[in-house]
């Protein structure tokens, strides 16, 4: 009797890396995704060492005019550009952001660098899930809207009634949104839901963000040492 066959474990290891180096628009994705987050995160230390201050209701405007740019060249070679301009100019909106922490907090530097692991292991735990499995995650798109319409609804509330539980309570959903935004669009670049390469770096993109911001903030009223 012959034992040729590998050890489960070994071929389940396997199907991740075989995925990523057959599928074009996945390998293509995180090979730009991972340009477009270095480079986000050298203009975000930029906006740190300058003491770049804050753009407000600028940085919502700058932010949705090049997304729409992005967009509409996603297409073409200057969709590269475009992206590039979309996530370095978050970047940059985020070193105020970051640079509030570090006064804010005694650890706040600590603070940032456990959001950054934390925003990493969720990442790639949930991408290697969705590439290991290859399940279709498309029946949670209508769950993940509606859970982003409640977010939105209850910021806006927030701004009228300011009440630190339900700060708490909106990053902490947002957290659990975005992680699923995570499964959703990695299942749509597998499942061919998604074959534009850039669209699909800045979902991935802004799912990762807005992981890591919403981390922050809970960790920051959780474990936060003020000032």
């Amino acid at each position: 009797m012959q034992y040729d066959q590998q050890p489960r474990s070994v071929t389940v290891a396997q199907k991740a890396p075989s995925l990523l180096a057959t599928h074009v628009v996945l390998r293509k994705t995180y090979f730009l995704l991972s340009l477009t987050l270095l480079f986000s995160g050298l203009m975000a230390a930029i906006a740190m060492k300058t003491n770049a201050p804050s753009l407000g209701w600028l940085s919502l405007i700058g932010s949705l005019g090049l997304l729409f740019l992005t967009m509409f060249l996603r297409n073409s070679p200057w969709g590269l550009v475009a992206v590039f301009a979309f996530t370095g100019f978050w970047g940059y909106t985020m070193g105020p952001f970051l640079n509030m922490y570090i006064a804010a907090y005694a650890n706040g530097a600590q603070l940032i660098m456990t959001a950054m692991g934390g925003t990493g292991i969720i990442f790639f735990a949930l991408s290697a899930y969705v590439l290991v499995s290859k399940k279709d995650f498309s029946f949670l798109g209508g769950f993940l809207f509606t859970g982003l319409i409640a977010i939105l609804i209850a910021a806006v509330v927030s701004m009228f009634f300011p009440m630190p539980m339900l700060q708490l309570m909106i990053s902490a959903v947002s957290m659990i949104i975005f992680s699923g935004y995570i499964l959703y669009d990695t299942s749509a670049i597998i499942q061919g839901g998604e074959q534009n390469y850039i669209m699909a770096t800045v979902r991935l993109f802004m799912d990762i963000l807005l992981v890591f911001q919403n981390l922050l903030t809970l960790l920051g009223a959780l474990s936060g040492n003020r000032n």
